[in-house]
């Protein structure tokens, strides 16, 4: 299916905890999900997965329909996904960027319902049936992945399921931008540089740097202006787009001088860059004395090794964090989670839906991301 762009402000009124018993629910189980609400015993053995046997383009993804179903794993529980989300660092792990060793199933985030469940993960409350949606596990582009309970997060009735997903990696990667990954070396007050606010995590990212109290400037290309201004970003930087593209042409604008006008010549002290080679020296350049480079993607490719000695202008600070090091307890993961649903309760946070592939396309769903097309969350729906 394909979904067409949604922007969800609906009222929640359940909170991170509550355990789904309503009769909504227990529709749905007895319904498209009963046939695995039974538990273990009705799992196949093999099931639809997009299997990474060679690194490389989008085209070495394939779909296989026996691959065989994970083991259910003491502490744990197995997943029906209905929805799995998108990434960038998909497409790393696809093309050899990021190693992994083979063969993989892509993915590493997804929702659905719980099939079956280990007897620790029993003890802890987790049933099958349950609606949850987790992130930072791998092998989710399928139809059942296993998950360690403890990263498993039950989905209040009232957000709908792909939306849930969507709060995985890409939401609580904003989080951990946004609220610790600069070491609070931003205080409320102080600019804030978001490179990308027109697509994905960045649309996250500048919501919530808003909810901080940062002043933001943000940037994108021309035919997503209208999403990156409807983050609240305080300045928007709009570069034209390559021929051919909708990626940002970051020479058609001289970003350095537009951001020391706007922060009065003292530039800004945080910088959010999932840019990667395109934006990374400019990305120094603009920091304030004491200012800290956060590059956590490569978009337009890596960052190439640089000498420390780059930062000795303003006496700057560099990280290049990942999600699993912000996620790193129960407590830490619904920390942020219990956040991001109730900044949704209130309405102060926008989640956009964009795409919906089938898994059977699944090198469709990577060519659209790699294109630089996507205007909020891309799913697969399995």
């Amino acid at each position: 299916c394909y979904c067409t762009l949604q922007v969800v402000d609906r009222r929640l009124t359940s909170t991170m905890s509550a355990i789904l018993r309503n009769r909504a629910v227990k529709q749905a189980l007895s319904g498209a999900y009963a046939g695995y609400a039974r538990g273990f015993a009705s799992v196949p053995d093999v099931m639809r997965a997009a299997v990474v046997r060679e690194t490389g383009p989008s085209s070495v993804m394939k779909v296989e329909h026996d691959y065989p179903v994970p083991k259910l794993q003491p502490g744990g529980v197995l997943v029906k996904n209905k929805y799995s989300g998108i990434n960038f660092i998909d497409t790393y792990h696809r093309s050899g960027l990021y190693k992994r060793e083979l063969p993989f199933i892509g993915g590493q985030e997804g929702g659905g319902f719980i099939a079956a469940v280990s007897p620790e993960a029993e003890a802890q409350g987790v049933k099958v049936g349950d609606r949850v949606a987790y992130s930072s596990v791998f092998q989710t582009y399928a139809e059942y992945t296993a998950v360690p309970a403890n990263k498993v997060v039950t989905v209040p009735e009232e957000v709908p399921l792909d939306v849930a997903v969507s709060c995985g990696v890409q939401g609580m990667t904003a989080h951990y931008l946004t609220h610790s990954a600069h070491a609070g070396l931003v205080k409320p007050g102080e600019w804030m540089l978001i490179h990308g606010t027109g697509s994905g995590t960045c649309q996250w990212a500048a919501q919530m740097a808003k909810l901080r109290g940062y002043k933001v400037i943000g940037t994108c290309s021309e035919s997503k202006q209208d999403i990156a201004r409807a983050t609240g970003v305080d300045e928007l930087i709009v570069y034209k787009e390559a021929q051919g593209t909708s990626y940002e042409d970051y020479t058609s604008v001289d970003l350095v001088p537009k951001v020391m006008e706007i922060t009065g010549g003292e530039g800004v002290k945080a910088v959010i860059d999932g840019i990667g080679l395109a934006t990374w020296e400019t990305s120094i350049e603009v920091l304030a004395r004491r200012g800290i480079f956060v590059s956590f993607g490569n978009a337009s490719g890596a960052v190439p090794a640089f000498p420390p000695l780059r930062f000795i202008n303003k006496s700057g600070f560099l990280t290049r964090p990942k999600l699993n090091d912000y996620t790193v307890t129960r407590e830490e993961l619904m920390s942020r989670a219990n956040d991001i649903y109730g900044w949704l309760a209130k309405g102060e946070l926008k989640v956009a839906v964009d795409r919906c592939f089938p898994l059977e396309q699944a090198k469709e769903g990577h060519d659209y991301l790699e294109a630089g097309k996507s205007r909020g969350k891309v799913l697969y729906e399995i």
